[in-house]
């Protein structure tokens, strides 16, 4: 079982890029540069519960089992920053899965349901920048997870940047796909890691 756990960060990964790739190339003029990823779930698009059960809830469970995972694998002697660290970006991967289960309604980007899917999307991030820096944190200066302690902070600080300031300097998808990109990095550094 133990191993099993540890490949779930790159099963995330993967079964991101390939719901966004193949659902992507399903759905006519969607543009990978332009179109948000929420789209491909969006209520009313061709084959968006599918997109839904892989790309965000399947994501989303496989990132929890890896987080799950860190925590289990935390030194003994781990400190206060580095559990509430853990805690953190497994709510964070709990908002990633929350997305699949709230749609975005493309007719009304300002109605409930748009309303609660940027709601995850806002929890994915929210959470996942300060517990990344908390792992930073609780790991400097532990040989083994030296590597995951330097990630944990870079990761942490570029998905802050694309969620603030990256849709002014790029096109939206593009923005996003990066932030996504560097957080399932994350998540496969995570599960790779050698732990204490």
């Amino acid at each position: 079982m133990s191993a099993a756990w540890r490949w779930s960060g790159p099963a995330a990964a993967m079964v991101f890029v390939a719901a966004l790739v193949g659902f992507g190339l399903a759905l006519s003029g969607y543009s990978q540069v332009f179109h948000p990823v929420a789209v491909l779930g969006a209520k009313g698009v061709p084959h968006a519960l599918g997109f839904n059960v892989l790309g965000f809830v399947l994501t989303g469970v496989l990132a929890a089992a890896a987080t799950l995972d860190l925590r289990r694998r935390l030194p003994a002697d781990a400190g206060w920053s580095l559990r509430v660290g853990a805690q953190l970006t497994l709510l964070s991967a709990l908002g990633f899965a929350a997305m699949g289960l709230l749609p975005l309604d493309p007719e009304d980007l300002d109605n409930p349901a748009s309303s609660l899917h940027a709601t995850a999307w806002m929890l994915w991030w929210v959470a996942f920048v300060p517990g990344a820096l908390l792992v930073a944190v609780g790991l400097r200066g532990r040989a083994s997870w030296r590597l995951l302690a330097r990630a944990s902070a870079a990761t942490a600080l570029l998905v802050l940047f694309v969620a603030l300031l990256a849709v002014e300097l790029m096109p939206a998808g593009v923005a996003q796909r990066l932030g996504y990109a560097a957080w399932l990095g994350w998540l496969w550094m995570v599960s790779r890691s050698p732990g204490a």
